[in-house]
């Protein structure tokens, strides 16, 4: 018996539908932030964004939603600047913490 699992096998993932609120929203970018993948990050934003509703994030960031689909697709790399006006629109802030190393 073959216990391969094939990924065209697997139903459609879509994270966009799972975020229901604020804290499903920093929850899951905070796991995204930790992975330390910036490409992931605008990726994930992107996600957000979607579920959030793209035109109404474009609008309270300023920026239009060509913007931010190509600001926020898989493998970019948006600037800072863009990356917290999205956040700010989707009601989230990036904090920095102290890493923690065991002596």
């Amino acid at each position: 018996m073959n216990d391969t699992i094939c990924i065209a096998d697997l139903p459609d993932f879509d994270p966009a539908e799972h975020l229901k609120d604020e804290a499903d929203i920093a929850a899951y970018l905070t796991l995204v932030i930790e992975e330390g993948d910036p490409s992931e990050l605008a990726h994930a934003l992107g996600i957000v964004a979607r579920a959030c509703g793209m035109t109404d994030i474009a609008s309270a960031s300023g920026l239009t939603r060509e913007t931010l689909y190509r600001a926020l697709r898989p493998n970019a790399q948006p600037h800072f600047d863009t990356v917290n006006r999205v956040c700010q629109a989707l009601g989230v802030k990036l904090i920095a913490q102290p890493i923690h190393h065991s002596n």
